[in-house]
């Protein structure tokens, strides 16, 4: 299994907008929404970032219940496999292919589908795999059960999952993959 991360070339990979102030986010969002305007990110709404720092808070707590091992207040994003669709989502994409051996396990949670829809108020169509947060081998058993999102969901036509997201919470393999 290999763990991807997509990201625009003109800004580099794990740049995470949860690692700065509300403030500091909320203006590098703005900024991507003026100069790329193409640009997934330029489709945020207003309050983006306060609800994913709350979604964030939410994944911390549950993963913590779970005895993950959480290194870094905010993770790092990657998608199980290949996911040609978050490609589309830069003007100049770039992604980084790692693999899964190459993580300590225990620093990794997983959603089954974006964490937005995953925990959002929103979203309650009694699907197994809404608010919840799992370990690798409980998204093993969601895989062997679902499959992969971006094989049977690759358009969006059957619901707000698109990927298994993996929340990253250590910067250690990440660091030696990042140059």
């Amino acid at each position: 299994m290999y763990l991807y991360h997509y990201y625009d070339k003109n800004d580099g990979a794990f740049k995470n907008l949860s690692d700065l102030t509300v403030e500091d986010a909320k203006e590098i969002l703005s900024k991507i929404k003026c100069e790329r305007p193409n640009a997934q990110a330029s489709a945020r709404h207003e309050n983006y970032i306060e609800t994913r720092m709350g979604y964030e808070d939410m994944a911390r707590r549950l993963f913590a219940e779970k005895g993950g091992k959480i290194l870094r207040k905010a993770p790092h994003y990657m998608v199980v496999e290949a996911c040609p669709w978050l490609y589309s989502w830069f003007e100049n994409p770039a992604y980084i292919k790692i693999p899964i051996n190459e993580f300590d396990l225990s620093t990794l949670s997983f959603t089954y589908g974006d964490m937005h829809p995953t925990f959002s108020p929103r979203v309650n169509d009694g699907k197994e795999y809404r608010k919840q947060l799992y370990l690798y081998k409980d998204i093993l058993k969601l895989i062997d059960k679902y499959g992969l999102p971006q094989e049977w969901n690759a358009h969006g036509r059957y619901g707000p999952e698109r990927y298994i997201e993996v929340q990253v919470w250590s910067d250690e393999t990440i660091s030696r993959f990042v140059k």
